[in-house]
């Protein structure tokens, strides 16, 4: 099995090449785990509560279990990934059976920054896009997917993801071994992408 790791700061196009990696690999042969599964559930706190909850910091990800769940996998076992909601802040009770496959991609702003888990990734891969791109990226995706209204996501770009961002993400770029640069199709970068994975799969199986 070969795991990728796919970081980037949020709105930066890490969805997109996670797509164009699916689009050059043999259907059904990758599974993916997204950070966004596992934030900590917040049974404990009440809506408005959860409301406050800093989802750009690494002690919102319950890094225990996606860690246990990739080794699981690892070890040819499937996991049941959690299912999270943005509306409610909180996880559902519905889960995500997650088989092993050749490939796992394990994809999200902060699963860089936690030594323990960029241990378990064969490949690190860093999208990067500017700060003007993300924001239009977020306001998009938030108001649209997320349900929140425009005043709240410009307050917390400003007040929590891009200080959030410069100390906890940004620096992770350093550990990746691909720094794709934007989310445009990058033919090249995706190219180089699948080269590497091909090759690993190659030696592995040698």
């Amino acid at each position: 099995m070969l795991t990728l790791g796919i970081a980037g700061g949020t709105g930066s196009g890490k969805s997109t090449v996670v797509e164009q990696i699916l689009n050059e690999l043999p259907a059904g042969e990758v599974s993916i785990l997204s950070q966004d599964s596992y934030y900590k559930q917040n049974d404990h706190l009440n809506y408005d509560q959860r409301c406050e909850i800093n989802f750009d910091h690494p002690a919102a990800i319950d890094f225990e279990l996606l860690k246990e769940h990739l080794t699981e996998l690892k070890k040819g076992k499937s996991i049941e990934q959690p299912v999270y909601s943005f509306e409610t802040h909180n996880r559902l009770t519905d889960t995500l059976i997650t088989h092993p496959k050749k490939v796992v991609i394990i994809e999200g702003i902060l699963i860089f920054t936690e030594k323990s888990l960029r241990d378990l990734f064969d490949i690190k891969v860093y999208v990067h896009a500017d700060s003007d791109e993300r924001l239009i990226r977020r306001l998009k995706r938030d108001m649209k997917e997320r349900g929140r209204d425009l005043n709240e996501v410009l307050d917390r770009y400003q007040n929590t993801l891009k200080p959030m961002h410069e100390e906890f993400i940004e620096p992770t770029k350093s550990y990746a071994y691909i720094i794709i640069p934007n989310d445009r199709y990058n033919t090249v970068a995706i190219d180089i992408v699948r080269t590497v994975i091909n090759d690993r799969l190659i030696r592995s199986n040698a």
